[in-house]
């Protein structure tokens, strides 16, 4: 009897340790499974921590390149408009001044600005540039202007005006005269004679004749510019035979003659040996 009893209480003993020993085991996997668990947690943890800092990164620079997108569109339109400035001084300094250095500094602030994407004061820098040689080109105009109008101890013009030397100008311009000095004058043959021409290269003009017609100030002015061309060559001209059979070695009879080659004719004619001898004397040739 007691050995039964002593074989029971070995058996529930047994039964108890194996139990123990299977709840250890599976309290061993649990924590096992929990630490795997927490470690795929972890890791999913960092790598979405990972991931929202480099979204985070990605939406900050986005928005720096927003800015700077945005900076540049601002200052942009100024550099448009420097650049249609430029243009517009360059075609006024047409036949004044030489703007090639000038277009060639435009042209290089333009692919500066036509290449930068993000530095706002690049574009701001290319601005100033433009506007300096605006600037620039309007000293060398006023410069050229200060020459070419400029009369011998006086003013460019007194009565006439500003309109009126504009129109006196823009004639003899028209006529091939852009280079010549004018300036307004009475002393034209006491004030007789409308226009003149002085032999160190310039053209005075008498105050009323701001006022004639287009085709006929431009006649004067082909006129008085063709006097100019004479003084270059007027030892060969009066020493010409041929100027004085063709002309009569009158020098204003030449220059209406020279004056219709040019396409104003005035009020007197000549003939087509006469117009062929006289566009000579524009190319500085005595035949």
């Amino acid at each position: 009897m007691i050995r039964r009893v002593f074989s029971v209480t070995l058996v529930a003993a047994i039964l108890l340790a194996a139990g123990v020993v299977g709840r250890a085991v599976a309290l061993d996997e649990d924590r096992a499974a929990a630490i795997a668990e927490l470690q795929a947690l972890t890791q999913s943890t960092r790598t979405a921590q990972m991931r929202t800092d480099h979204l985070e990164g990605a939406i900050d620079l986005a928005e720096q390149d927003a800015a700077s997108r945005a900076a540049l569109l601002e200052v942009r339109p100024a550099f448009v408009e420097g650049i249609a400035a430029l243009g517009a001084a360059m075609a006024g300094a047409e036949g004044k001044v030489d703007t090639a250095a000038h277009r060639a500094s435009a042209l290089s602030a333009q692919q500066t600005v036509l290449a930068e994407r993000k530095d706002p004061a690049t574009v701001v820098a290319a601005t100033a540039t433009v506007h300096a040689l605006i600037g620039k080109l309007g000293e060398d105009v006023t410069t050229w202007e200060a020459v070419q109008y400029a009369a011998p101890g006086g003013p460019a013009w007194s009565s006439s005006g500003p309109d009126g030397f504009a129109r006196v100008r823009a004639a003899l311009d028209a006529v091939g005269g852009g280079g010549v000095g004018l300036y307004e004058s009475s002393s034209c043959a006491g004030g007789t004679a409308p226009a003149c021409a002085n032999s160190n290269g310039y053209i005075k003009y008498r105050a009323d004749i701001s006022n004639w017609s287009s085709d006929r100030l431009k006649w004067a002015m082909a006129h008085e510019l063709a006097h100019i061309y004479q003084f270059k060559v007027w030892g060969a001209l009066t020493s010409s035979g041929s100027y004085q059979s063709m002309f009569g070695g009158d020098p204003e009879f030449l220059a209406n003659c020279m004056a219709v080659v040019r396409g104003f004719p005035g009020s007197v004619g000549c003939n087509g040996d006469q117009q062929a001898w006289a566009s000579g004397i524009w190319v500085g040739a005595i035949r």
